[in-house]
C-alpha cells in the first residue's frame, strides 16, 4: 500500500471528485468500488486512523468512520484482541482532542462506531465503555459529548439489531437497567442544577386578576400547595449553553423512557423538572420579549425555549403510552396528570375566549401538537385509572379541555383535539353498557359536559356562524379527491352522532328546533318563484341575501344528515316512548322533500346559478336521511297491523310518492342516487305493498320497452327494489294473502322485459354475418347479466318460495348464456360479466338449478378452458384476461363445496388443471393475479372433498392408529400441497393467507398427520431463516407451532437435529449450541420465542463465520 500522506492525498481527491456536481453516475461507480476495495483489505483501519487524526475534510473523515463501523459490525470477530485495544484506545482520544473541532454529525458518527464496540465488548474485553461515557457526563467540559453518547448507547443496545445473539441481547439489556438509576440520578442532577443556576428567586409579579380561582383549583389538585406554588414560579432565562445542555438531556430521556420499565426509578423529583421544562413551550411572555429585542440571536433562543418544551413533553409522552403500570407507580403516574391539567390551565388561563385562541396561535406548532398527544395518551390509556380518583377532577379536566379544543387556531389541531372527546366518549359508551345499574349516574356527572360538546359541534359546523372559516375548506382537497369540507362534515357528525348515543333526548330537543328555523327558510322559497321565458325563477338577486340564502341551505343540508344519525334512537324498546318525536322527524322529512319536488327547486333559475344551484340540489335530497328511518317504518307498520293501519298506509304511500317521483332521467344524478337508495332500503325493510299507486308507476315504467332506461347503477337498484317488493314476504300479512300467484306474474313480466333482448342473441353473434353490430351486442349483455346478478345476489339466503318464485323468471335468460359463452371468449370485457354472473347464480339458486344444468354449465367452462386459453388470458390479456380466470376459479371453488356424489368425477380434472394448467403459469410471475383465487381453490378442495383422500372415518383412524391411515389419490395430494408449500418461497405477502387456510385444514381435518409434517416446518423455518416476508415473523412463528404440535417429540427429537444437521453456513459446534438453547417447551409462546432465538442465532453464527478471515481455525 502507499505511504500514508499519499494515500491521505489520494482519498481526498477522490471524496471530492465522487460528491462534485460534475461527476457522471458511471464515474462514480467506478470511485464507489474503489473505495470499497480500499475499505476491504486487511489494515486498512490503520490508514483510517491516521486521516482521521490528519485531514478536516468531512467526507474523508465520515468515510473512514464508515470503514471502522463496517469492520466492527461485520468483522470484529476475526479482529486480532491487540488491534482491537489499539483501536478502542485511539478512537476515543480523537474525539476528545478534535472535539471542538468536528462538525455534529461528525460528532454522531464517532459516537456511534465507540457504541458499536461497545455492544461487542462491554464489560468483558471493554469493562470502562460505561464509565467513560459517564465521566465524559460528569465533566462540564464533555457534558454534550457524553451525553450524545449516552444516547446512542440507548439506541443501539437497548434494542439491537439481527448481528447478536439472543444471549447477548438480554446480557446487554440486563446490564443497562442497572445502570438506569445511575443514568436517571446523573440527568435529573444536571436538569435541576441548570435550573437553580438560573431561577429567579425575587418577588413574583403580582397574579393576573384572572390566576385566583385557577391558583386555588391547582393548590387543590396537587398533593401540596408549595407544590402548586413551585409550578407557578416565574421560568428561568437560559444562556444558549444551558439550553443546548438541557435539550440533550431530554433527548436522552425521551429514548431511555422508551424502553425503561415504569418503575422506582423514576422519581418524584425527576417527573416535577421534566414538568418544569414543558413549561417553556408556553411561555409566551419570553417569546414575544425575543421578538420585540429584534436580533436574531433574542429569536434563536426564543425557539430554543420552546423546544425545550417539545422535548420534555416527547418525554412525558412516552411515559404515558405505556399502558402497563405497576402498583407502586400509580401514585407517580396521578401526580403526572395533575402537573398535566396544570400545564393546560396555563395555556387556557384566560377567560376571553379571543385571548385563549391568540395564546394558542403565539404557541410552537410542535408544543400544541406534542401537548394534543399528551391529552390523547391520557383519555385513550389511563382514564380508566384516573377516573376514581378523588384527587383528580375529571370534570373540571374536560372543561378545561374543551376550552383548548374550540380554540385550537387550524381545522387540523381542532380535529385532533376532536378525536380526543371521540375516544372518551367511546369511553363512556363502553362503561354505560357494562354498569347498566349506574348508567344514570354516571350519564348525570358527565350531562353538562356532553350537552355543551354538542351544542359546539353543530355550530363549528354552522354556516351562518362561521361562513368565512368553513367556505376555507371548499377550496381544499383531501388525497382521496374528497372535498374537505365534506370530510370536515362527516367527522362533526361522527362525534354529534356518539352524544346521540349517550343522550338521545337531549339531542333530539338540541337538534329539531334549529332545523326547524331552517326548514322555515326553505318552505318559505315559493313565495319568491317567478315564472319566465324559459321556466321558473328565484327571484333573489341581492348579493347579501343570496349569502344568507346559501347559508341557511347549508346548514339545512347538513342538519338534515344529523337528523338522519338521529334514526337508531328511536326503534326498539324505545319506539313506544318517542314515537311522537319520530312520527315528527318523519313527516317533516316527508314534506321537505315532496315540496322540493313539486316546485322543482333542482330546476330552477338563480341570479348567481354557481352559488345557489348547488346548494338547492344539495338540500333537496333529504332522502338520506329519510332512508334512515326505513328500520322506524318497518316497525311501524308491524305495529301499526296491532292497532290502526290507516294513518301508517297513508305516510307510507305519501314517502313512496316522494320517493319515487325523482326515479327518472330528468332529475340530476345525485337526487336519482338518494330517491334509488332510499327505494332500496323501503322495500327491503317496509316492503310497501304492490298496490301503491307510486309502486304501480315505477313497475310500469321499468316494464315499459319504448321508455327511456335509467344509466347502468340507476337501473340495477331500482330492479333491485322491486323484486324486493315482489319476491320478499310481506311482513304482518298471513300467507294465504301474500299474493304469491300475482307477484309470480309481475316478476316474471319484470325480468323478461329486462332481459327480452339478451334472450334473443344467438351463439353466432359475433360471427361476421351478424346483425347487430358488436358494441350493441355487448351493452345488451352488460345490462341484462348486471341487472339479473344483483338480483339474485340479492334473494340469495331467503325462503325457498322467493327463491323458486326468482329463479322461474331468470329461467330463460340464464339457460341462453352458456351457449353465448363460447362465442364470446376472446371479448374478455363480456367474458368477465359472464363468469361474475354464474359463480353469483350457483351460490344463490343452485337448488333450483337443478344438478343437470348445473353440470352442464360446469362441462361447459371446462372445455372452453383448455391450456392455451388460460396461459393466452394470464400472459397476454393483461388485466382483464386475469379477472376472466379470477372469475373461472371462483365457478370451480363454488362447484367443489358442492355436497354429493354429482361433482365429485370433476375433481381430478380440477385438481389437473389447477396444478399443471394455471399453476405453472402463475408461479414465476411477480404480479399476485390468479393466485389468491387459486389458493382458496385448492383449500376448498381439500376442505371440502377430505373423503377422496382420506376415506376412514374417525373412529376407524383411532382404532387402528394415526400411522396406518390411508392415503387416497396420493400423487394429486401431494401436488396440492407442494404448490402451498411453494407459494411461502414467493415474494407475494398476500400469499401467507395460505397460512390461515393450512392452519384451518389442519384444526379441523389434522392435515399435519401425514407425511407432509416435516417438509412444511422446514419450507417456514427456511422462510424466517432468508427473511422474503421479515413483517409476518409472528404469523410463520405460530404457523410452525401449529404444525410441530401435531407430534412435538417427533419435531424435537427427529425434525430439529435434521434441520440443524442441513443448515449450512455454521459448524459443528455452533449446531450443539443452537440446538441445546431450543428449550423442549411446549406452550405457544415459548415455542416461538425459541423458534425466533433459534433464528437470530443461525443469522448471527453465520456473519460471523463470513467475517472471519481465510484459513481461522475455529475450536
Amino acid at each position: 500500500m502507499a505511504s500514508e500522506e499519499a494515500s491521505l492525498g489520494a482519498l481526498e481527491s477522490l471524496m471530492t471528485e465522487f460528491f462534485h456536481d460534475c461527476t457522471t453516475n458511471e464515474r462514480k461507480r467506478e470511485l464507489e468500488e474503489l473505495l470499497d476495495n480500499f475499505a476491504q483489505q486487511i489494515g486498512a483501519w490503520r490508514f483510517c486512523l491516521y486521516f482521521l487524526s490528519s485531514t478536516r475534510n468531512d467526507y474523508v473523515m465520515m468515510y473512514s468512520l464508515t470503514v471502522f463501523e463496517n469492520l466492527i459490525n461485520k468483522m470484529w470477530l476475526g479482529v486480532p484482541s491487540q488491534d482491537k485495544m489499539e483501536i478502542r484506545s485511539c478512537l476515543s482520544k480523537l474525539l476528545l482532542v478534535h472535539r471542538k473541532t468536528l462538525p455534529y454529525f461528525i460528532w454522531n458518527k464517532f459516537c456511534k462506531v465507540i457504541v458499536d464496540i461497545g455492544r461487542q465488548d462491554w464489560p468483558m474485553f471493554y469493562h470502562d465503555f460505561f464509565t467513560y461515557t459517564l465521566q465524559l457526563i460528569q465533566s462540564p467540559v464533555t457534558t454534550p459529548l457524553g451525553r450524545i453518547m449516552l444516547k446512542t448507547t440507548s439506541e443501539e443496545l437497548a434494542c439491537p439489531g439481527e448481528d447478536l445473539s439472543v444471549a447477548r441481547k438480554e446480557e446487554l439489556r440486563k446490564l443497562l437497567l442497572d445502570q438506569v438509576q445511575t443514568v436517571l440520578g446523573l440527568l435529573t442532577g444536571i436538569l435541576q442544577t441548570v435550573w437553580d443556576k438560573h431561577s429567579v428567586t425575587a418577588t413574583t409579579p403580582p397574579p393576573s386578576p384572572t390566576s385566583g380561582e385557577s391558583g386555588d383549583l391547582l393548590s387543590n389538585l396537587l398533593q401540596s400547595p408549595g407544590s402548586a406554588k413551585l409550578l407557578n414560579q416565574p421560568l428561568p432565562i437560559l444562556d444558549a449553553d444551558s439550553e443546548y445542555i438541557c435539550s440533550l438531556a431530554l433527548e436522552c430521556l425521551a429514548h431511555l423512557f422508551r424502553w425503561i420499565p415504569l418503575s422506582a426509578s423514576i422519581i418524584p423529583s425527576l417527573l416535577t423538572t421534566i414538568f418544569h421544562f414543558a413549561c417553556f413551550g408556553c411561555d409566551i411572555q419570553a417569546r414575544k420579549m425575543a421578538s420585540v429585542n429584534g436580533s436574531s440571536q433574542n429569536c434563536v433562543l426564543g425557539q430554543e425555549r420552546g423546544r425545550l418544551g417539545v422535548l420534555a413533553l416527547s418525554c412525558i409522552n412516552e411515559l404515558m403510552s405505556k399502558n402497563c403500570v405497576p402498583i407502586e407507580f400509580e401514585d407517580y403516574l396521578l401526580r403526572m396528570f395533575q402537573q398535566t391539567f396544570h400545564l393546560l390551565q396555563k395555556i387556557t388561563k384566560d377567560n376571553n375566549a379571543h385571548t385563549v385562541k391568540r395564546r394558542l396561535e403565539e404557541l410552537d406548532e410542535s408544543y400544541i401538537e406534542k401537548f394534543t398527544d399528551l391529552l390523547r395518551l391520557f383519555v385513550s390509556v389511563h382514564l380508566r385509572r384516573i377516573e376514581s380518583y378523588s384527587q383528580f377532577p375529571v370534570v373540571e379536566f374536560l372543561t378545561v379541555l374543551f376550552k383548548y379544543t374550540f380554540h385550537q387556531p387550524t381545522h387540523e389541531g381542532y380535529f385532533s383535539c376532536l378525536d380526543i372527546w371521540m375516544l372518551f366518549l367511546d369511553y363512556l359508551t363502553r362503561k354505560t353498557k357494562s354498569r347498566l345499574g349506574d348508567k344514570e349516574a354516571v350519564l348525570n356527572r358527565y350531562e353538562d359536559a356532553l350537552v355543551l360538546l354538542l351544542m359546539e359541534v353543530l355550530n363549528r359546523i354552522h354556516f351562518r356562524y362561521n361562513q368565512a372559516q368553513l367556505e376555507e375548506l371548499d377550496d381544499k382537497t383531501l388525497h382521496d379527491d374528497q372535498q374537505t369540507w365534506q370530510w370536515y362534515l362527516r367527522q362533526s357528525l361522527e362525534a354529534v352522532a356518539k352524544v346521540m348515543e349517550l343522550l338521545p333526548t337531549h339531542a333530539f330537543s338540541t337538534l329539531f328546533p334549529v332545523l326547524q328555523d331552517n326548514l322555515e327558510v326553505y318552505l318559505g322559497l315559493q313565495q319568491f318563484i317567478v315564472t319566465s321565458g324559459s321556466g321558473h325563477r328565484l327571484n333573489i338577486t341581492s348579493e347579501n341575501d343570496c349569502q344568507r340564502l346559501r347559508c341557511s341551505l347549508r346548514d339545512l343540508s347538513s342538519l338534515l344528515q344529523a337528523v338522519g344519525h338521529l334514526a337508531e334512537y328511536f326503534i326498539g324498546d324505545v319506539f313506544a316512548v318517542r314515537f311522537s318525536d319520530a312520527l315528527t322527524v318523519v313527516e317533516r322529512l316527508v314534506k321537505v322533500t315532496l315540496y322540493g319536488s313539486q316546485i322543482k327547486l333542482h330546476n330552477i333559475e338563480t341570479a348567481v346559478p354557481s352559488v345557489l344551484k348547488p346548494d338547492l340540489i344539495d338540500v333537496h335530497a333529504p332522502l338520506a336521511a329519510l332512508q334512515a328511518y326505513s328500520h322506524w317504518l318497518a316497525q311501524y307498520c308491524s305495529e301499526a297491523h296491532r292497532q290502526n293501519t290507516q294513518p301508517f298506509v297513508t305516510l307510507i304511500s305519501t314517502t313512496m310518492d316522494t320517493v319515487t317521483a325523482l326515479v327518472s332521467t330528468k332529475v340530476r344524478d345525485k337526487l336519482l342516487l338518494s330517491a334509488r337508495h332510499s327505494l332500496v332500503s323501503l322495500a327491503a325493510t317496509v316492503r310497501p305493498l304492490l298496490s301503491i299507486p307510486a309502486v304501480q308507476k315505477v313497475f310500469n315504467r321499468i316494464t315499459n320497452a319504448s321508455t327511456q332506461k335509467l344509466v347502468d347503477k340507476a337501473q340495477v337498484l331500482v330492479c333491485r327494489a322491486l323484486s324486493n317488493i315482489l319476491l320478499l314476504p310481506w311482513p304482518n300479512i298471513p300467507e294465504n294473502e301474500q299474493q304469491w300467484p300475482v307477484r309470480s306474474i309481475n316478476h316474471a313480466s319484470l325480468i323478461s322485459a329486462l332481459s327480452r333482448d339478451h334472450c334473443n342473441l344467438k351463439p353466432n353473434a359475433v360471427a361476421p354475418q351478424r346483425k347487430m353490430p358488436l358494441d350493441d351486442t355487448k351493452v345488451i349483455i352488460h345490462q341484462t347479466l348486471s341487472v339479473l346478478e344483483d338480483s339474485v345476489e340479492n334473494i340469495s339466503g331467503e325462503s325457498a318460495k322467493s327463491q323458486q318464485i326468482c329463479y322461474r323468471s331468470l329461467q330463460e335468460s340464464v339457460q341462453a348464456s352458456p351457449a353465448l359463452f363460447p362465442a364470446f371468449i376472446h371479448q374478455s370485457d363480456v367474458s368477465d360479466e359472464m363468469l361474475s354472473f354464474f359463480p353469483t347464480l350457483f351460490r344463490g339458486l343452485r337448488v333450483q338449478m337443478g344438478m343437470p344444468f348445473t353440470e352442464q354449465v360446469t362441462q361447459t367452462f371446462l372445455n372452453m378452458f383448455t391450456r392455451e386459453e388460460l396461459a393466452e388470458s394470464i400472459l397476454h390479456e393483461g388485466s382483464t384476461g386475469c379477472r376472466v380466470v379470477e372469475k373461472f376459479l371462483k365457478i370451480l371453488q363454488v362447484v367443489v363445496q358442492e355436497p354429493g356424489q354429482v361433482f365429485k368425477p370433476f375433481l381430478p380434472r380440477i385438481i389437473s388443471l389447477c396444478i399443471e394448467q394455471v399453476y405453472p403459469v402463475i408461479a414465476e410471475r411477480r404480479s399476485p393475479d390468479v393466485k389468491a383465487e387459486l389458493s382458496e381453490l385448492l383449500f376448498r378442495t381439500l376442505h371440502h372433498n377430505w373423503r377422496c383422500f382420506f376415506k376412514s372415518t374417525v373412529l376407524a383412524s383411532v382404532q387402528r392408529g394415526i400411522a396406518e391411515e390411508q392415503m387416497e389419490n396420493e400423487p394429486q395430494f401431494s401436488a396440492i400441497m407442494q404448490a402451498f408449500g411453494q407459494s411461502f418461497l414467493q415474494p407475494d405477502i398476500y400469499l401467507f393467507k395460505n397460512l390461515f387456510y393450512l392452519e384451518t385444514l389442519n384444526t379441523k381435518r389434522k392435515i399435519f398427520r401425514t407425511t407432509t409434517l416435516f417438509p412444511f416446518v422446514n419450507v417456514l423455518r427456511q422462510v424466517l431463516v432468508h427473511k422474503p416476508h421479515d413483517l409476518l415473523q409472528e404469523e410463520i412463528g405460530i404457523a410452525i407451532y401449529s404444525v410441530a404440535s401435531v407430534d412435538f417429540d417427533g419435531f424435537f427429537v427427529a425434525f430439529l437435529p435434521e434441520f440443524l444437521t442441513s443448515c449450512d453456513g455454521v459448524d459443528a459446534n455452533q449446531k450443539n449450541v443452537l440446538g441445546r438453547n431450543f428449550k423442549m417447551d411446549g406452550d405457544l409462546p415459548s415455542f416461538t420465542q425459541n423458534v425466533h432465538s433459534l433464528v437470530n442465532d443461525l443469522r448471527y453464527y453465520r456473519l460471523c463465520n463470513d467475517s472471519l478471515p481465510p484459513g481461522t481455525v475455529k475450536l
